[in-house]
């Protein structure tokens, strides 16, 4: 397979139910849609079914799948992602097809980088790829997880977890957040962000799953803080504190803190820490500021503080980020 390589694995035996077509959709669309202007060469994708005997036969939905590429073709891609497993696999405990969990294993042994989106960390899991690691699926079913596979460390507060070699993801559009994830790693921030704006979606969500099972705050009461925190992203330059914020929204502190925790998933500072870092990764990839200005212009302070952010929620020095995604091009900077 060529620069990029993903194969998407597609496990049900017959046809997909309207929500793992969803999730299906989500790599084909992230992955195998060519992107010239983003970057060129972009991925090379490949649909593998579980058996040769699949197709032709209709979905449910009424879609039919054709791909030549069976699970031998796991072997040999740069990522291999698992969208989903069949229901009877998750709640009623049917095995997984022997024939997926050793081509997982295969593909793995062979350098591949895995990846489950919701219930395809059942299939991860089986193949023994999740023991002693943290990871997550959809909240729904990860208490089956935990109990079905007790080496895993099992995190339902997040849409998605990057272990490096293996990354998992919560459900449905949780994926996505996935997908765009690893098109930022592998091309950088700029390129996921003009992705994300193209199919109209944030280019990263801050907070997890939680935000979706706390229902105690209503709705309008997440949309009346957009105002301060688009004020917070145009002033992150300023140190800020989370009085100032609750302040500029006619809010106790305390209060702030509980909406902005049940509308985001995150406490006050660490939204406002990810927005800094965020803005700090755009300036190092977008112009030639140096490591002061960079770490102002953020609010991230100094060079030093800088680097120390970097190195510990980025896992790369700045420099080191600069070089891997600096633009041949850049923005001019103004003051």
């Amino acid at each position: 397979m060529g620069v990029r390589s993903v194969a998407v694995v597609v496990a049900e035996p017959i046809g997909l139910p309207s929500w793992d077509l969803y999730e299906l959709a989500i790599p084909c669309t992230v992955f195998g849609q060519p992107q010239p202007d983003l970057a060129d060469p972009w991925y090379e994708l490949r649909l593998c079914g579980a058996g040769a005997e699949r197709v032709d036969r209709p979905m449910e939905s009424g879609f039919v799948l054709r791909s030549p590429y069976g699970l031998d073709d796991l072997v040999g891609a740069d990522t291999v992602i698992v969208p989903s497993v069949p229901d009877s696999c998750v709640e009623d405990g049917e095995p997984l097809p022997v024939e997926l969990v050793t081509a997982l294993r295969r593909a793995y042994e062979a350098g591949a980088r895995m990846v489950s989106l919701c219930t395809g960390a059942f299939a991860l899991a089986e193949a023994g790829l999740l023991d002693g690691r943290r990871a997550t699926a959809h909240w729904m079913h990860t208490a089956q997880l935990a109990e079905r596979y007790p080496r895993v460390q099992v995190d339902d507060s997040v849409l998605y977890v990057d272990e490096g070699d293996v990354l998992t993801s919560a459900g449905l559009t949780a994926g996505l957040d996935l997908c765009l994830h690893l098109v930022r790693r592998d091309l950088g921030a700029h390129v996921a962000n003009q992705l994300a704006r193209r199919m109209v979606v944030p280019a990263h969500r801050p907070g997890g799953q939680a935000q979706f099972i706390d229902l105690s705050v209503p709705v309008e009461d997440d949309a009346g803080l957009a105002p301060v925190l688009e004020w917070a992203r145009a002033h992150l330059d300023r140190p800020l504190t989370v009085e100032d914020l609750a302040r500029r929204a006619a809010m106790s502190p305390r209060t702030f803190h509980r909406r902005l925790q049940a509308a985001t998933g995150s406490t006050p500072l660490r939204w406002l820490l990810h927005q800094r870092l965020a803005r700090a990764q755009g300036l190092l990839e977008m112009t030639d500021l140096p490591m002061e200005k960079v770490g102002e212009l953020s609010g991230l302070g100094t060079a030093n503080n800088l680097r120390h952010h970097f190195l510990k929620h980025v896992g790369v020095s700045p420099r080191e980020h600069r070089r891997a995604f600096s633009r041949t091009v850049r923005q001019p900077h103004v003051d």
